[in-house]
């Protein structure tokens, strides 16, 4: 069993660097972390006579462009003048064109949040009177492309490449300094490390075109890259780039003269020293992710980012730690294996990490859901139940491993006498089958041997050399494998820490997808802002939905345009008017409307016009019973076997 098991650790140790691959595929859009609470114009609202200006008042400060702001006329043209500016507070506005005509407008807007996260969308209002409209603004922001994928997948590698260099080093310095020389876990420190370098480097190339275009022939431009640099975001990752050249010279010296040390008050007073600079380092890192993420900005921010470091310091000790116990348990060399000393002394510094993560990630989960509801209510919310559960069953794995490890020290010394006497045993087999070796190769070179052959005769020589030296090596990993088994109680330890690292991989995803989704306290504070917006606007709240239509027979094109009024919770007045392309009014056999709210399980609720005159239905009466985002169903039929549904998405309420 342990021979299946084996290979899959160097899988393991892969995924770590790479955390969220396993669900990066399944996740859909991260949500934008600045939500827009309130436009003026409002969203679907007709006024009398033409504004002066558009403003979006956002949920926090965002960062505007000169295109930030766009508002197009129904063909599609700019009728805004100048540049975005902000007005007051977390409001920004954009001046239009004086006497605009009746028509309906649409407003797109694409700003970055202040926790660095791109925000956009498109909503339209009428001036006069709704019509018909030309603009299709596309649900697609940067973040949904090849861009925005590669931008993920570069922040789950960079976390990934902290907590392993970062829990590795930390292992080899506070549980097991002998480890220091090992190769493997050498290798697994490093590879934390180059992995978040390059995971770095990219994100600063990919930061222009991310927050922008979302085109890939931006990643590369110059000019790009120099307004990144001015930003906060920019600032952090040339911060952790500087902090990663210190960090190389902090695992040289472990790798290197920390190793080589045998005083022992040398060696004591070096690990002082890389102690402290460690720490150092290692919170500097943390700290360009707290500067520019989440914890930056909203409520208490002074006290988010120092609590935000402890938490990724925290996640990196166990996890990284785990990763780096789990290379030493399998792929340390038989002559020095991993002792029960730096098991136990890894499993304390385990269960103080865990208490850590439960103390600063209550905070967090404080601070960023607001309420109860909301961990149920937002997508913010159930990813955290789900991180939640799997911490726990993390725990629960993470104490069977300490059980082993408990009774590993009960046989430690009668276990290590074995394994002494079985390694002896080992030096001096092997000894033999290199005499072998050795007579096999001296016959295969002309040497005289004592067996009276003559040099060259036999060429099976050098096949019996190479089968000699495949039966030793197949010796070795026999050897190899059954002084590893020789203790039950090592094998279950090696057993429990493969799980653990299994969770700890699902864990890190689901921790990697958290950080770039909307925070809870944001989304419903959104959500309410804009029902309150809803409300006060009165009869002008009407909503208007246009919907392009094919039924795909003959005259089954056209355009439905479905207006309710005061899209309101309560009773409202709904008009469906159904054209042709060209903008006349035509007749059809059959409309039909529900109301769907998802995110409450309500819905459908039907509602069937009455024809009142060509292309024109009206229903009164139409019960909107909860303020939410609704999906408008209209099912248009053109003949008695031509029929399609069309939808769209609105606020009401």
């Amino acid at each position: 069993m342990t021979q299946t098991i084996a290979p899959r650790v160097r899988t393991l140790v892969l995924l770590l660097l790479a955390a969220a691959c396993a669900l990066l595929a399944g996740a859909g859009p991260a949500a934008a972390h600045a939500a827009v609470t309130g436009s003026d114009p409002g969203q679907g609202a007709v006024v009398d006579k033409a504004p002066a200006r558009i403003s979006l008042t956002f949920s926090e400060q965002v960062a505007l462009s000169d295109d930030s702001l766009r508002v197009l006329d129904p063909e599609g043209k700019r009728v805004d003048t100048g540049k975005p500016a902000n007005v007051s507070g977390t409001t920004y506005a954009v001046p239009l064109h004086s006497g605009l005509p009746d028509g309906t407008y649409t407003v797109a807007y694409q700003v970055v949040s202040a926790d660095s996260h791109p925000v956009t969308g498109a909503y339209t209002f009428s001036i006069g009177a709704p019509s018909k409209t030309s603009v299709s603004v596309s649900g697609q922001s940067a973040d949904d492309g090849v861009v925005g994928w590669l931008y993920g997948f570069g922040r789950y590698v960079s976390y990934a490449g902290f907590i392993v260099m970062a829990g590795g080093a930390a292992f080899v310095l506070a549980c097991w300094p002998r480890g220091s020389g090992v190769r493997p876990v050498q290798r697994f420190v490093v590879s934390g490390w180059v992995a978040l370098t390059a995971a770095t480097f990219s994100l600063l190339l990919l930061r222009g075109s991310f927050t922008g275009s979302g085109k890939v022939s931006d990643i590369f431009d110059l000019s790009l890259l120099g307004q990144v640099l001015q930003t906060k975001s920019g600032a952090a990752l040339v911060s952790r780039l500087l902090l990663l050249a210190a960090a190389a010279l902090f695992i040289a010296v472990l790798f290197g003269a920390y190793d080589k040390r045998e005083d022992t008050q040398e060696k004591r007073d070096l690990t002082f020293g890389l102690s402290i600079g460690g720490i150092v380092v290692a919170a500097g890192l943390a700290a360009s992710w707290a500067m520019s993420e989440h914890a930056s900005v909203g409520l208490q921010a002074g006290i988010a980012m120092p609590v935000d470091v402890l938490h990724l310091l925290a996640v990196a000790a166990w996890l990284g730690g785990l990763g780096a116990l789990l290379v030493a348990l399998y792929r340390a060399p038989v002559g020095t294996p991993v002792d029960t000393a730096a098991v136990h002394r890894f499993s304390r510094l385990a269960f103080g990490s865990v208490l850590t993560l439960i103390a600063t990630g209550t905070y967090q989960s404080w601070r960023q859901l607001g309420s109860w509801s909301a961990f149920t209510d937002t997508r913010y919310g159930q990813l955290l139940l789900a991180k939640i559960a799997l911490v726990v069953v993390l725990v629960g794995v993470a104490w069977i491993s300490r059980r082993w490890t408990g009774r590993l020290a009960q046989t430690a010394p009668v276990q290590a006498a074995v394994r002494e006497k079985e390694w002896v045993g080992a030096k001096a087999d092997g000894a033999a089958a290199d005499d072998d070796v050795s007579d096999a190769s001296a016959s295969d070179s002309g040497l005289d041997t004592g067996t009276g052959e003559q040099p060259g005769s036999e060429p099976a020589d050098s096949e019996r050399a190479a089968q000699l030296a495949r039966q030793q090596a197949a010796r070795d990993a026999a050897r190899q494998k059954r002084m590893r088994d020789a203790d039950p109680n090592l094998f279950g330890l090696r057993r429990s820490v493969l799980a653990e690292a299994g969770i700890a991989v699902v864990l890190l995803a689901v921790t990697t997808v958290l950080t770039q989704t909307e925070p809870g306290r944001t989304e419903q504070e959104a959500k309410a802002a804009t029902s309150s917006a809803a409300a006060d606007t009165g009869a002008s709240g009407a909503l208007t939905l246009n919907m392009p239509f094919d039924t795909g027979g003959e005259d089954g094109k056209g355009i439905v345009t479905v207006d309710v009024d005061p899209a309101r919770v309560g009773g409202n007045e709904m008009h469906v008017y159904v054209e042709r392309p060209n903008g006349r009014a035509f007749d059809i056999p059959e409309v039909k409307v529900a109301f769907t709210l998802k995110a409450k399980d309500i819905g459908p609720l039907p509602v069937v016009p009455d024809h009142i005159a060509t292309g024109h239905w009206s229903a009164n009466g139409v019960q909107i019973p909860m303020a939410g985002d609704w999906k408008v169903d209209v099912t248009v039929r053109t003949s008695d076997i031509d029929e399609v549904t069309v939808s769209k998405n609105a606020q009401i309420g």
